[in-house]
């Protein structure tokens, strides 16, 4: 085992690029599975949303239960589930086992999220700690991005069952590779051990388990309700299609960045505030004078990348060693819950309205919001 942060963080960064990668196998695979078990698009959107629900229940006693049998376990336990989900999604021609199988994935997939952020943060606490977190970060589009290309000719060439079995081989590689590689850092908290008591500003990492939500919302309404939009003002849609998908590539390209920045700078508030503040301000540009459409998205993909890994960040200014394992599962309760609740929202004004552009509009001021409680995170955890 290493004691190389930066082969931790590729060995982090491996195991959720699969995660990312099972994640978006649904959306990848929609039209087989749709004529495999005979059902529609309201039944993928299903499938798809279903992978967060888990979170709603285990995102908070996951920290907890990390807290007295170890990070490492738990993280083996979350691969393992995904694991075994994968294998039997792979198996089964009922429907209703598919959809179980997909809630036991994604329950692996919330235990990944909140322990190895947590973990993450051992390794980096005052080392370019911005710079790690949003190489992190990166492996969640770059997943998505991979099985977008992947899987579609897996299952061209050799059916659904190919495309499962190579994604199931994917999980299984990363569940080894964590398990022979990884290891704690010496001045890690032993959280099996030393089990008692932690407290932390409730105040403070709710408001940033509130801005990172929103971020990702904001995002969402892009890539949900943005090729909807360009084709109502016009586009094709393949044209739609491609802009929002050279949106996503810009975006991971340039999220790096933003924590480089960070950690050359130590001007992490100012990059979040610009970062979020520019989406406010020329998401309504992209929905209402739709020349501009290229020209805005792509910046965008620029500027909005680069808040990403510093946001990541807070909770760990306001986290003990001792606290961190809870204090995370409590950053991605919130996270979960509005992500539920968000993109909901912005579907429902989009339809009242008949406009794509309301949800971007929604995603505008979602935006704006986060930058309210970036400030809230400030004032509050200052006491």
């Amino acid at each position: 085992m290493t004691s190389n942060r930066w082969i931790i963080l590729g060995i982090l960064f491996f195991a959720r690029l699969a995660m990312a990668f099972q994640f978006q196998s649904i959306a990848a695979l929609s039209p087989l599975i749709m004529d495999t078990f005979d059902v529609g698009l309201s039944d993928i959107g299903f499938l798809i949303g279903l992978y967060f629900a888990p979170g709603l229940v285990f995102a908070l006693p996951g920290g907890a239960v990390a807290a007295r049998f170890g990070d490492k376990r738990m993280v083996a336990i979350g691969l393992l589930l995904m694991l075994v989900g994968g294998v039997i999604i792979a198996a089964t021609e009922n429907w209703n086992v598919f959809v179980a199988a997909r809630l036991i994935v994604g329950a692996g997939g919330v235990i990944l999220n909140v322990l190895m952020t947590k973990m993450l943060v051992d390794w980096f606490v005052g080392k370019e700690i911005s710079t790690a977190m949003a190489i992190f970060i990166n492996s969640w589009p770059m997943g998505i991005g991979i099985a977008l290309v992947v899987l579609p000719v897996l299952a061209a060439n050799g059916g659904l069952l190919l495309a499962w079995i190579v994604l199931s081989i994917l999980v299984a590689a990363a569940l080894i590779v964590f398990v022979l590689g990884y290891r704690a850092p010496e001045d890690a908290i032993d959280a099996k051990v030393v089990l008692e008591r932690v407290s932390f500003p409730v105040a403070a990492l709710f408001f940033a388990g509130v801005v990172w939500a929103l971020y990702n919302a904001a995002l969402a309404m892009v890539f949900s309700f943005g090729p909807a939009l360009l084709i109502q003002q016009g586009w094709s849609l393949v044209n739609a299609g491609s802009l929002i998908s050279a949106f996503m590539i810009i975006f991971s390209i340039a999220l790096p960045v933003g924590g480089i920045i960070a950690d050359k700078t130590g001007r992490k508030d100012m990059i979040i505030l610009i970062s979020l503040i520019s989406f406010a301000a020329l998401m309504p540009i992209v929905v209402y004078m739709p020349a501009t459409a290229v020209a805005i998205l792509c910046g965008l993909g620029v500027l909005f990348a680069l808040c990403a890994g510093p946001v990541m960040t807070l909770p760990a200014e306001v986290l003990t060693p001792k606290a961190r394992s809870i204090g995370m599962g409590v950053f991605f309760t919130i996270y979960y819950v509005l992500m539920m609740v968000a993109p909901r929202i912005g579907g429902g004004l989009a339809e009242a309205s008949g406009d794509a552009g309301a949800a971007l509009i929604a995603g505008a001021i979602m935006s704006l919001m986060a930058a309210g409680a970036l400030i809230a995170f400030r004032i509050t955890g200052r006491t």
